[in-house]
């Protein structure tokens, strides 16, 4: 019969649910760079089938039915300037106008994108759910009262989502690692360099700054 000791060396200490980061991408020129300081929490989007019930002699035989993407969530606090806020009012402006029923932004810059990482315990990156076409269909109020004290403004924002996909490790599909672009990458807390794209990155930039062919 298995022991606590068993439990343990399977158990390993779980995964903490404050071991997190998230990232936005909105449409090209709204600033949410803060944002992922300052998301205090999101969820891991819903995987979700549905069920055909096809009957057979008095029995119902269960088929997979079609995938449908359930809204997604993120709290977050009020920066001093409010620029997260805006940025995300100013987004459902585009996407509709407050004053009369017109879409300023083209159809292509209504979706942004959004990826939701789990850390380990050591600081590792061990998932990636990454949100491809998503935009916002509501953000939500914020109270304010002269007796509200001690506390931070907060918000939710929430999303339609149109697909989202997962990797083991980071959004390139490694197993713990970021790269930072130019040949450097970081796994496992150690940098290492790609010597060959270090070059193909230093060239392209000094082709583009100075016209210079290399």
């Amino acid at each position: 019969m298995p022991n606590i000791n068993d439990f343990s060396s399977r158990f390993r200490g779980g995964v903490r649910p404050n071991l997190f980061m998230c990232q936005m991408y909105p449409p090209a020129g709204m600033g949410t760079s803060e944002f992922s300081y300052l998301c205090k929490g999101t969820s891991m989007p819903v995987s979700q089938i549905g069920n055909i019930d096809v009957p057979y002699q008095g029995r119902q035989l269960k088929v997979p039915g079609d995938r449908t993407f359930a809204d997604w969530t993120v709290t977050v606090f009020n920066d001093p300037e409010m620029l997260i806020r805006g940025s995300f009012e100013e987004w459902m402006r585009d996407m509709q106008a407050h004053e009369e029923n017109i879409q300023y932004s083209s159809a292509s810059d209504v979706y942004g994108q959004a990826e939701v990482y789990q850390l380990s315990r050591e600081g590792d990156i061990i998932r990636t759910y990454k949100m491809t076409s998503i935009y916002p269909t509501e953000v939500a109020a914020i109270d304010v009262a002269w007796d509200s004290n001690d506390q931070v403004e907060e918000y939710a924002v929430t999303f339609a989502v149109n697909h989202w996909e997962t990797d083991m490790g980071d959004s390139s599909g490694s197993s713990s690692g970021i790269s930072l672009g130019g040949g450097v990458n970081i796994k496992n807390g150690k940098v290492s360099l790609n010597v060959n794209a270090a070059m193909k990155s230093a060239g392209s930039f000094l082709k583009g700054a100075a016209g210079i062919n290399l």
